[in-house]
């Protein structure tokens, strides 16, 4: 089955799709976290919906709220100092 372009995204699509800048997509590409072709025509960054939806559910974390008690703890006795 062939993808169609329509599923693919530009650089920045998929910075607003992740919630990060420009660079930091560009940056994740040329490393490997994220899934990256590019067009051989004009050389753009192409990224599948499908592979950022996969890379965001992957890092996501559920936050433990203890923890951030726990910090917010520490950070008002530092000041307090």
């Amino acid at each position: 089955m062939k993808t169609r372009l329509s599923e693919y995204v530009k650089v920045a699509e998929a910075a607003e799709i992740l919630g990060v800048s420009q660079g930091t997509v560009r940056a994740w590409a040329e490393t490997g976290k994220i899934p990256m072709q590019k067009n051989p025509a004009n050389g753009y960054r192409l990224f599948l919906r499908g592979d950022l939806d996969s890379f965001l559910e992957k890092c996501a974390r559920p936050v433990n709220k203890n923890a951030l008690t726990s910090e917010r703890s520490i950070s008002a006795r530092k000041r307090a100092k």
